[in-house]
């Protein structure tokens, strides 16, 4: 299905909006001139910043940013947890807890969804947003993140094929 199917769904009424997952900044700013765009949904984490470009984007546009593995999925530990750990003693929060922090202090339009597995886990993630991350403690956190990917073994999702919604003659190509 192509970017501009989706827009024709959405002036029927048909769908409310269109949200874009994995997608560059230049895709973005391709769908932009198509269509509204909601929401994207990109990889993103205290430990893994490769997808900045698109959340400058979503803020210049205010659109919601939803990063997935917003836990960095296991890999706060190593390097990353004396530093974590440092933090989390300060609030009296836990490891997860200080990394969604992070991401609500980052930026306005960031809205992390953590899975959860229990009513307990729950209330610790949600235990997030009351914690307010000093300035020393934001420089500490962001000097632990990279451009990079961190947890190759989850593949190179954001240097993927091209997305095919985002191709075809709605973007004046052949």
């Amino acid at each position: 299905m192509r970017l501009g199917v989706l827009d024709e769904l959405r002036r029927e009424g048909k769908i409310r909006s269109i949200g874009l997952d994995t997608i560059t900044a230049e895709q973005l700013e391709r769908a932009l001139s198509v269509t509204g765009i909601a929401s994207v949904q990109n990889r993103f984490h205290l430990l893994d910043r490769a997808s900045a470009a698109v959340l400058k984007l979503c803020e210049r546009h205010g659109l919601a940013f939803l990063p997935w593995f917003p836990l960095a999925n296991g890999a706060l530990t190593g390097a990353a947890a004396s530093a974590l750990d440092s933090v989390a003693g300060r609030h009296g929060a836990t490891r997860g807890q200080i990394a969604l922090a992070w991401l609500l202090h980052r930026s306005p339009v960031l809205c992390p969804t953590p899975g959860t597995g229990s009513p307990a886990h729950l209330d610790e993630n949600l235990g997030a947003a009351g914690i307010r991350l000093s300035a020393e403690d934001m420089r500490g956190l962001d000097a632990l993140g990279s451009g990079g990917h961190l947890g190759q073994e989850h593949g190179d999702v954001l240097g993927g094929p091209p997305d095919p919604l985002l191709q075809g003659e709605r973007f004046g190509e052949p």
